[in-house]
């Protein structure tokens, strides 16, 4: 049996963190559904060196391409993540709050919801210099 059947996970992810995370809860046996734009991620049309990026990153996993902009689509994207264990996401700061799924909505609709912002830093830069150097 593998390590994380039985785990729901919604994914709010572009690039290459948040993918990468859902693709190594996927690998692990996690049910992980790809939330998309109806015109589907943008690295699906990725051309030359990026083309396999994809289905690379993807791999293993549910997508479900819906307008999140529209009230219907929301409300059927809550619905998933009331029945979810688990929500990624590396969109900016307070980019899911403006459409409804900020970390205090969602926790009261399912307490047991694992809520993961994935960020390469949680500081803001002021300089050039590496963040150990401050």
């Amino acid at each position: 049996m593998p390590l994380l059947e039985g785990v729901r996970v919604v994914e709010f992810a572009h690039m290459v963190m948040g993918p990468s995370c859902g693709l190594m809860l996927a690998d692990l046996g996690a049910e992980v559904i790809k939330v998309e734009p109806l015109e589907g991620d943008n690295t699906r049309r990725l051309e030359h060196a990026g083309a396999g990026f994809f289905p690379v990153f993807n791999r293993n996993k549910k997508s479900l391409a819906i307008d999140l902009k529209h009230a219907e689509g929301r409300a059927l994207v809550l619905k998933l993540i009331e029945r979810s264990d688990v929500l990624t996401e590396n969109f900016r700061p307070g980019a899911l709050d403006k459409l409804g799924f900020s970390y205090k909505t969602l926790k009261e609709k399912n307490p047991r919801l694992i809520y993961c912002s994935l960020r390469v830093s949680s500081r803001v830069r002021t300089s050039t210099a590496p963040l150990w150097m401050k």
